[in-house]
């Protein structure tokens, strides 16, 4: 008697079965789990300066930041998983089948990484195009200084792009705020390492 064959594709509740059993993050991507790489200092850095910059600013307004640790899902795809930070605003609203899933990003933020960066502008981004509530994509460039803001137009279905480099601003008109680019890669430790470093 053989083995059985290993399973090759996953509903969302066997995901999380298996999501809350283990202690690396996952990324569900057309029944497919894919194991979420770790991040460097400079990525980590960079996801912090952000946040921590739309965080004051929205202060006692009813939109929130949240750290990658939140999951969300994109209902019409099916993919699940870990944006660098997202912002909710007005209300929570939470998946169907995961009340710790939520489903209705204004702004979604990664920083980009020598090994996510691709898929980041192509699939994913399409993925994400898909969520009714998202207004605005933001790329933050891992090496250089240089945010990218994808903002949905009017019609619902194009985008424009806005890029802010040194001395410049990134402005988040849907949640009405400003990343000041000199700030977000200000690095008072001196490191230079910053430059060059690649993420595995």
């Amino acid at each position: 008697m053989t083995d059985p064959a290993p399973k090759l594709t996953f509903t969302f509740a066997e995901y999380l079965q298996r999501e809350r059993a283990g202690d690396t993050k996952h990324e569900l991507l057309h029944g497919e789990i894919f194991a979420m790489a770790g991040g460097t200092p400079e990525h980590a850095r960079l996801a912090m300066r952000v946040g921590s910059a739309l965080g004051a600013q929205l202060l006692g307004r009813p939109c929130e930041v949240f750290s990658s640790d939140l999951l969300l899902r994109v209902l019409a795809t099916g993919l699940a998983t870990y944006p660098d930070l997202t912002v909710v605003c007005g209300k929570l609203e939470r998946d169907p089948e995961d009340a710790n899933t939520v489903v209705n990003p204004v702004v979604l933020i990664e920083v980009l990484s020598e090994s996510t960066e691709r898929y980041d502008r192509g699939e994913k981004f399409a993925h994400y195009r898909r969520i009714p509530s998202l207004k605005e994509y933001v790329l933050v460039s891992q090496h250089e200084p240089r945010i990218e803001v994808f903002q949905r137009n009017e019609d619902g279905t194009s985008w424009t792009l806005r890029v802010a480099e040194a001395s410049e601003s990134a402005r988040l008109t849907s949640i009405g705020c400003e990343l000041v680019v000199d700030e977000v890669y200000a690095n008072p430790l001196g490191d230079a390492a910053g430059a060059t470093a690649r993420e595995g």
